[in-house]
C-alpha cells in the first residue's frame, strides 16, 4: 500500500505544481470543498498533518485568495475555513486533472479489476481503525 501511495503522490505532484498546487494545498481544498467550514484543527486532522504544518498552508492559500477565515457563529475566537470563488475556479482545474488520471486508471485496469480495486480499498479504510499495535514491538 506504501509502495502505491508513493507510486501515486509521485504521479500527480508535477501536474498538480504546474495549476500552482501541490499535493498538500490540493488535499486541503478538496477537503474545504467536501466540508465547508472547519476549522484549522479539524482540517489538520482530516488531511493528517500536524496543525503547525497546516497553518502554514491555510496561510498559503488565504495569501492566494483561495480561501477565506470566518468567525465561528457561537465561539467568536474559532475561525472557519472556506473555499472563495477563486479558490473553487482553482480546484475545479485540479479535480479534472485527478479525474483524468483516476480515469487513466480505470481504463488501464478494467473495469471489473478497477472496482474491485475500489471495493478492497474501501474495506482497508473500513477496517483500519480496528487495528491496535502490539504492546512491545522488538527493535
Amino acid at each position: 500500500m506504501r509502495r502505491a501511495d508513493l507510486a501515486l503522490q509521485a504521479t500527480k505532484e508535477p501536474p498538480l505544481r504546474k495549476l500552482g498546487v501541490s499535493g498538500s494545498l490540493y488535499a486541503v481544498l478538496a477537503n474545504l470543498q467536501v466540508t465547508p467550514g472547519l476549522t484549522g484543527a479539524e482540517l489538520a486532522r482530516v488531511v493528517g498533518v500536524t496543525p503547525q504544518a497546516i497553518a502554514a498552508l491555510v496561510s498559503k492559500l488565504s495569501g492566494r485568495g483561495w480561501i477565506e477565515r470566518r468567525s465561528h457563529p457561537r465561539h467568536g475566537n474559532v475561525q472557519e475555513l472556506h473555499l472563495t470563488d477563486r479558490g473553487r475556479g482553482e480546484l475545479a482545474g485540479a479535480n479534472r486533472l485527478m479525474a483524468d488520471l483516476d480515469g487513466y486508471l480505470q481504463q488501464s485496469l478494467g473495469d471489473e479489476n478497477y472496482r474491485q480495486l475500489r471495493r478492497l480499498l474501501g474495506e482497508v479504510v473500513e477496517l483500519l481503525p480496528g487495528w491496535s499495535p502490539p504492546d512491545t514491538v522488538a527493535p
